[in-house]
């Protein structure tokens, strides 16, 4: 879709659609009157009637007369103190949507004046909204109503002075919006798609693309890097496993050195459980398992499309997780890369498995911090549902910046404790750690399974179980794959600077 900044009057916008933003409120804003008297004062109707207030996710649409544009979408804000970057987000989001359902190939917003917030950061997040609600993984299906091609969004803007900064959020919100509608597609993909190998090919397309180093490890390289813990999990699979390696601003010999960050992301792109099967129901769903994969692919493209100054390096392992012939067996002992040995009590808790030898792979980089993303722990959701994901690490400064870069994208993160007591749970009996520390606090044990392979790097595991998918509408979200972490990412890695 393309996306464009017009300094022109909305009366005169020739488009399909024009979407105006509006907070609670019981008369038209001054910015909007001429507007609403070109329009028969038929928004001030509507406040006037109560049948729109502008109260946060209230929508109202009717046909345009007197104006250029053909429909008139009213997306209410909320109230004052309602009113930031994530009302935006919705708002787009939820216009967008009601402008495509109305087959509209054009479509103009409003930007609204918000006091809080600078020109660069509305034109951001109106950018990430509306891109990102206009979304739709609909490649299997045979439409009975083919849907409009919405191919363009202008954001109307009165103030010349504004131009330059709404352009340059524009630029920055299409590069993470899209980058998170690539981390969708991944993750929506069927798992007898998007196997292994295929996710191995796609790393090599988008280093194409956007200029990644790319580097897949497959079984014999494994096996050379005696990476067991990605080996076992996908043993029981006719779809052999890889490790993918991404790099961005890779350091050429002699280079000064740039900071480095690893972004490591789970990549089980589907998980039956293995011997320890999963119940039947909703088993579907497990061909999310490889979100934290793919959210490391949209950081990546982000952050060569942004052109960030630093070293980043992201980390993929993918395996299938299936109840093959070869499938590795509760009560095995696997020796992880790093030479722990891993007492196999449950083959469902396999993520944790494939991320030891990433991580552990992550640390010949060097890097200055260490970032995983995992749909790790049903724990997680149970924890805190779907409004945000779990941080947990072992440097307080880093999961402070993780939280912060959390609440800019509105990709929230929660921290939960990781204590002495949660890695005394997975101490092994026949092995040096276990896979799975029992019913309680199974967040947090998970997360201190994966302590063991980062060392001193100071390092944040994002549990992103509950925030992956969803299984209802949102404003800008569809049914399916969010992209959770993209954003996120991109936020952190945009701000980085030393611990």
């Amino acid at each position: 879709m393309r996306v464009e900044v017009k300094r022109e009057d909305p009366a005169r916008a020739q488009t399909d659609a024009l979407i105006v933003p509006l907070p609670k409120t019981e008369r038209v804003p001054r910015a909007l009157q001429a507007l609403d008297t070109a329009l028969g004062r038929r928004i001030q109707s509507y406040l006037e009637a109560a049948e729109f207030r502008g109260k946060a996710a209230e929508l109202v649409a009717f046909p345009a007369e007197g104006i250029a544009a053909k429909t008139v979408i009213l997306v209410g804000l909320g109230t004052e103190e309602e009113l930031n970057a994530e009302a935006l987000r919705r708002a787009a989001g939820a216009g967008i949507k009601a402008a495509a359902r109305r087959r509209a190939a054009s479509v103009a917003l409003v930007v609204p004046s918000v006091r809080r917030l600078a020109p660069a950061d509305r034109a951001q997040a109106l950018t990430e909204g509306g891109l990102l609600g206009a979304y739709r993984f609909d490649r299997y299906r045979e439409l009975e109503e083919p849907r409009g091609a919405l191919d363009e969004l202008v954001l109307l803007s009165a103030d010349a002075r504004e131009g330059s900064a709404l352009r340059r959020g524009v630029k920055q919100g299409r590069i993470a919006a899209e980058s998170a509608r690539l981390a969708r597609d991944l993750s929506n993909e069927p798992g007898s798609v998007h196997t292994p190998e295929w996710m191995a090919d796609q790393a090599r397309k988008l280093g194409r693309e956007v200029g990644l180093k790319v580097k897949v490890l497959a079984e014999r390289e494994l096996e050379r890097e005696k990476m067991q813990g990605i080996l076992s999990v996908g043993r029981g699979s006719a779809n052999p496993p890889r490790l993918i390696v991404l790099e961005h601003n890779a350091p050429a010999g002699g280079a000064r050195r740039r900071p480095t960050l690893a972004l490591v992301g789970k990549g089980i792109t589907f998980d039956s459980g293995g011997i320890s099967i999963k119940p039947a129901a909703n088993m579907h769903e497990m061909k999310h398992d490889m979100s934290g994969g793919a959210a490391v692919f949209g950081a990546l493209r982000g952050a060569a499309l942004l052109g960030l100054p630093q070293h980043v390096v992201g980390i993929v392992p993918v395996a299938q997780n299936m109840p093959g012939a070869g499938a590795y067996l509760p009560g095995d002992i696997v020796r992880a890369a790093s030479g722990k040995t891993i007492e196999v009590l449950n083959t469902d808790a396999e993520g944790r498995i494939v991320l030891a030898d990433a991580l552990h792979h992550a640390q010949r980089f060097k890097p200055d911090a260490i970032v995983d993303l995992a749909t790790l722990t049903g724990a997680c959701v149970i924890a805190l549902g779907s409004a945000c994901c779990a941080v947990m690490g072992n440097n307080e400064p880093l999961i402070k910046r993780v939280q912060a870069a959390g609440d800019r994208s509105h990709e929230r993160a929660w921290p939960l404790p990781l204590w002495d007591e949660h890695k005394k749970q997975i101490k092994g009996d026949v092995g040096d750690i276990k896979n799975t520390g029992g019913r309680e606090a199974g967040a947090s044990t998970a997360a201190a399974f994966l302590s063991h392979f980062v060392g001193a790097t100071p390092w944040a595991h994002l549990d992103i179980a509950g925030t992956a998918w969803t299984t209802r509408e949102q404003p800008y979200c569809v049914k399916g794959a969010t992209g959770f972490g993209v954003r996120l990412l991109l936020e952190l890695l945009r701000d980085w600077s030393a611990l």
